[in-house]
């Protein structure tokens, strides 16, 4: 059963494995629906990749943007969000009852949709075709890969006196070094070319062949066992935050459990008979 669509966020699963979601609001750059509404743009980019995680038939996810952006964030030409209060979010109060009820309703209505990005059992692809800015780059960051361009930039919300959130506050120190996540901080955008350069794009190709380049990036990705993928995501993203002791140990976990399965043993009669294999992630 796939998620209940809204016009403003495509879902686009093809036969051949590839699950595309598209932000759908090419007039306004792709700015999020409904900031900090369970309903809004980036619940449903959870909701769309819990869909096509639960999918046998999806093995890679592809996020990306209709038209010349990736996702502009906040909308900040549109009205204020209208209040949420009751059972949409447990335990939290109106905003009007203090600055820590703001906080509560932002992070349980906002920010903590974010984290479950990178909580995806299947690999998942950023492909940023435009600026990706706030939210938009959070989002991007918690995908495991990133594709751009040269209009790829990534912008935070100084612009709007904010910080940046999640995503960016927790992976650019890791992936850039402190320097150079502060020096972005600072300054509040990094191009397409910076971005390749520190190692925030995984790769940088012309726009022409951007949506190419992505493809056979995926096609490499759904030639590898799935189950191998899996394990070596979760243990990875693990290992950020752990010891070596730690991370050996779950890798020593995950071996025996990868030989014993089909698809170790699918790969094995493939490369044997030389023809392509079959996975089934099982």
């Amino acid at each position: 059963m796939g998620p209940e669509l809204v016009d403003y966020l495509l879902y686009e699963p093809e036969e051949n494995g590839i699950c595309w979601i598209k932000f759908n609001r090419p007039e306004k750059m792709n700015a999020l629906v409904g900031i900090g509404q369970m309903r809004g743009t980036v619940a449903k980019v959870v909701e769309y990749m819990r869909a096509a995680d639960d999918d046998p038939s999806i093995r890679v996810i592809v996020l990306t943007g209709v038209g010349r952006g990736f996702c502009s964030g906040a909308d900040l030409k549109a009205n204020a969000p209208e209040e949420v209060t009751g059972p949409e979010f447990p335990g939290v109060r109106n905003r009007g009852d203090g600055a820590d009820a703001t906080r509560q309703h932002f992070y349980h209505g906002f920010t903590a949709l974010h984290r479950e990005i990178s909580l995806i059992r299947k690999p998942t692809i950023a492909m940023i075709n435009g600026p990706a800015v706030g939210s938009g780059m959070d989002m991007s960051l918690h995908c495991d890969i990133r594709i751009g361009c040269e209009n790829t930039r990534f912008v935070a919300y100084h612009q709007a006196g904010q910080i940046i959130e999640n995503g960016g506050s927790y992976y650019l120190p890791k992936m850039i070094g402190l320097g150079r996540a502060l020096e972005f901080v600072y300054t509040g955008q990094m191009d397409a070319k910076t971005a390749q350069e520190w190692g925030v794009l995984n790769h940088l190709v012309a726009s022409e062949e951007l949506e190419g380049y992505t493809r056979g990036l995926c096609d490499r990705i759904i030639a590898i066992p799935p189950l191998v993928q899996w394990n070596s995501k979760r243990i990875m993203r693990t290992a950020l935050d752990t010891s070596l002791e730690a991370t050996i140990t779950l890798t020593s976990n995950a071996s025996p459990i990868l030989q014993l399965s089909e698809d170790a043993s699918e790969a094995k009669r493939a490369f044997a008979e030389k023809r392509k294999p079959v996975f089934k992630g099982k």
